[in-house]
């Protein structure tokens, strides 16, 4: 028979080899492309042995893909970096660029912004979207009165009745162009006023998870004749605070390692050299998982301080070095009087012995006192 304890530990060992990837599971976006592109990036991530990334069933933007994270509804969330800072949620990468599109119909009046939104029919993403966020900021930037515009939801956009403005973030893809049949992309200036203090350069200023933006001419077709300004802020992939920081070191090393075969789906969006810039930009407080991965090449507390630590020994040893040796001169020192004194001390004893006349004697003794 097998003892026990045995026993026990085979099972616990057979378990142990026996359990699968961690589930993390991701928060569906309610847009139709980001919810493609993070289908992709699942069935990429889905590749390694340490998790799986799941998609949720319901579609969350902005504020309510947040609450699922806390909830406790979903471990994972892209999520735009220009919503409002969350207590309990953490970025773990930024993954790409959201542009401002603003697009309208081509009967309306583009003579100012004003003019263009006053007593349009507007589409601008779900209630606490990014989107919805920034078309907030700009009708209280130019002054629009609640009660002139109308806002549509996404089903009407394909209906025969489009609305006449819509003000969406999106990734700049030209397979979209035919989203934009009949509407023409809206500017916020000329590339030239980039950094000339124009009307981007205060959006940034007041809002530095933004960039200037320029949309290249004819990406999307009739659309865009001309180069059109705008602002771009980055999706981020956030998570809860609290979850494992070996698993969230773990999905960053895997989006790294799949990010070329991101890129190539969908050339232009996965650009790595502008995620150090975007973390630093982050509107939330970094996972501790991410700030490990960061860190991952730099010195530990031992190699950043060895250096110190070997000068500070050798000044020691030095230190030492010379304590011994000025203790071993005093020594000599001392002997070497001793021994004068022991010499002179011998000298007299035979003077003393060799006097022939009471003077001598007594000369001989005063010198020894």
């Amino acid at each position: 028979d097998i003892p026990r304890p045995l026993a026990l530990a085979g099972l616990l060992l057979l378990t142990a080899c026996d359990r699968g990837p961690t589930e993390l599971w991701l928060a569906r976006p309610v847009s139709d492309l980001d919810a493609e592109i993070v289908a992709e990036m699942a069935t990429m991530l889905n590749k390694g042995p340490e998790f799986s990334v799941q998609i949720s069933g319901d579609g969350a933007a902005g504020e309510d893909a947040m609450d699922m994270l806390l909830n406790g509804e979903a471990d994972l969330a892209l999520v735009s970096n220009l919503l409002p800072y969350r207590d309990r949620i953490s970025t773990i990468t930024p993954v790409y660029p959201s542009v401002l599109h603003i697009a309208y119909r081509q009967n309306r009046d583009t003579s100012s912004g004003f003019d263009l939104l006053f007593g349009a029919r507007i589409f601008a993403g779900a209630d606490g979207s990014a989107s919805r966020m920034m078309f907030d900021r700009i009708a209280s930037r130019i002054g629009l009165p609640t009660d002139s515009y109308q806002f549509v939801d996404a089903e009407v956009i394909d209906s025969e009745d489009p609305p006449d403005v819509v003000v969406v973030f999106a990734p700049v893809t030209p397979e979209r162009a035919k989203s934009f049949d009949g509407y023409q992309l809206y500017s916020l200036g000329s590339p030239a006023d980039i950094g000339a203090g124009s009307l981007v350069d205060a959006a940034t200023l007041a809002n530095p998870q933004l960039r200037a933006f320029v949309i290249p001419q004819g990406i999307y077709g009739p659309a865009n004749t001309l180069p059109v300004v705008t602002v771009a802020v980055d999706k981020m992939l956030v998570a809860r605070s609290d979850l494992d920081a070996s698993l969230v070191y773990d999905l960053i090393g895997e989006m790294r390692r799949a990010r070329p075969a991101l890129a190539a789906n969908r050339p232009g969006l996965f650009e790595s050299a502008a995620i150090e810039a975007g973390i630093a930009n982050s509107t939330f407080v970094l996972h501790s998982g991410a700030q490990a991965y960061l860190q991952r090449d730099e010195p530990t507390v031992y190699e950043r301080y060895s250096g110190v630590a070997e000068v500070v020994v050798t000044l020691l040893v030095a230190l030492v070095s010379a304590s011994v040796a000025v203790i071993r001169i005093l020594k000599v020192r001392r002997k070497n009087r001793i021994d004068e004194f022991y010499s002179a001390a011998l000298r007299l004893r035979d003077r003393l012995a060799a006097a022939e006349t009471p003077a001598a004697t007594e000369n001989t003794i005063a010198e020894l006192r």
